[in-house]
């Protein structure tokens, strides 16, 4: 409603009540309220996203950006000083919503470069590095601290911190660990996972895969990688999934722009071995066909005992990521499950290690940022109760619980509305984004944000 009136500054502001970094959500988030909104059963959803990215442009300059200011029922700042450690999504958003309070909070990060996997797991084609610091340097003008190169376990200690002063802990590191793919010739050269994959594009690597290139996985990450071996040269790109299309949890909008890019798709197949002598030549693949659905509704991959060989220079895995606790767990209290996330209250996200509050990947595995975020608000209302004595960490906190709006059983009618087609943001061709490590994704200019917001019910 304030974007349709031309209200930015506001917009950008209530935004960030619950999310912090719009800029950056404006370019790799999963979208889930567009999947919601209800205008998509007349004709497509509002371009929630779009409008966002185009209220948040104003965070990448020093200018117009919004910096919130200190917030609490003191009016000055308070001493309990809090760790973050980690500074992707989940402790800069925790990170945030403290300063917001006013609490002195100091960000701990092992790599030299924040934004933890917004700057290392995702291709700048997607996310655009500048984005990303633009909006840290919100937490800077807060008052937000930042230590890089540092890793909390083996540099430095939660008890050794405790002695410094620090009263609360936010645990927030993502699963950058990569998962191998799992069967013989996986430790050949030339054959990568695709965390460390990306993670060597986005510091400026050439990681050298040669010509064909076969990518293990169906997810985003999956995606990514293929479309990154694609901008580095790779002339035949094949991404080998175990299921079919429909149960392939990539993003539709980003297995279309791949397959403009030229990235091929094999379907029910699964790596069963990597052929070659120190190099990767060729990766044989057994047929699947699908069976019963699991738990989640997808139907499994079943085995056919059929086989087929691609010729490749790499291979490159995008099957799973994990946890590295770095050494933060010898002593602890803190609990954790049989994949290595850490065990957290549902509600509060405490630990079992009373002052540690963790969320993000560490807590539900790889999730989407925007649920890293959430987690890292949450994580600040339990903090903020922690440290001060006599508060609770449960009363009165919203669950939430988001229940969708009934569409079949509207009491008002809206079958009668104009159609009005979705805004779109010119963008360059596939032919020019395969060359180039740019987003050339563009964003609405201000008539179609008031046209696109002018088709909300």
């Amino acid at each position: 409603k304030l974007a349709s009136e031309g209200r930015y500054k506001e917009a950008l502001e209530l935004i960030k009540k619950e999310n912090p970094f719009p800029a950056v959500c404006g370019r790799i988030c999963n979208k889930a309220c567009e999947a919601a909104c209800t205008r998509g059963v007349i004709d497509s959803p509002i371009a929630i996203d779009d409008i966002k990215k185009f209220i948040a442009e104003k965070d990448l300059s020093a200018d117009t950006r919004f910096v919130p200011k200190m917030l609490n029922t003191t009016g000055k700042p308070f001493e309990e000083k809090i760790a973050v450690i980690g500074a992707g999504p989940a402790g800069l958003s925790c990170a945030y919503y403290l300063a917001v309070k006013g609490y002195p909070v100091t960000v701990f990060e092992r790599e030299e470069m924040l934004g933890g996997m917004l700057t290392m797991g995702i291709p700048s084609f997607r996310l655009d590095k500048d984005v990303v610091n633009a909006e840290i340097d919100v937490l800077r003008e807060m008052g937000v601290e930042f230590k890089t190169g540092v890793e909390v376990g083996k540099d430095v200690t939660l008890p050794q911190l405790r002695e410094e002063g620090y009263k609360a802990f936010y645990l927030g590191i993502g699963a950058s660990k990569g998962a191998p793919v799992g069967c013989p010739g996986d430790t050949l050269s030339d054959v990568y996972t695709g965390i460390d994959f990306l993670r060597a594009v986005n510091l400026g690597k050439k990681p050298k895969i040669g010509s064909s290139v076969a990518v293990i996985g169906g997810g985003n990450v999956a995606i990514d990688v293929a479309r990154a071996a694609v901008r580095l040269g790779a002339k035949d790109v094949t991404i080998v999934y175990r299921r079919s299309r429909d149960e392939m949890p990539a993003a539709d909008e980003e297995v279309l722009e791949a397959e403009e890019e030229g990235v091929k798709f094999r379907f029910l197949a699964a790596p069963v071995e990597i052929l070659g002598e120190s190099k990767a030549k060729q990766l044989k693949v057994e047929l699947m066909e699908l069976g019963e659905a699991d738990a989640n509704g997808r139907r499994k991959p079943v085995p056919t005992g059929r086989y087929e060989t691609l010729d490749v220079t790499a291979v490159i895995s995008s099957i799973g990521q994990r946890i590295d606790m770095c050494g933060m767990e010898n002593g602890s209290a803190m609990k954790f499950n049989r994949n290595g996330t850490v065990i957290a209250d549902r509600l509060t996200y405490q630990t079992d290690e009373p002052d540690v509050f963790a969320g993000g990947d560490v807590v539900t595995g790889p999730k989407f940022a925007i649920d890293a975020i959430a987690a890292g608000k949450e994580g600040a209302i339990s903090i903020h109760r922690y440290v001060h004595e006599g508060q609770t960490l449960t009363f009165g906190r919203d669950m939430r619980d988001y229940k969708s709006l009934d569409k079949d059983n509207i009491a008002v009618s809206i079958d009668c509305f104009d159609t009005a087609p979705r805004q779109k943001a010119a963008s360059g061709s596939a032919a020019e984004a395969k060359k180039t490590f740019k987003d050339l994704r563009g964003v609405l200019t201000e008539e179609q944000i008031k046209k696109e917001a002018e088709r909300c019910l």
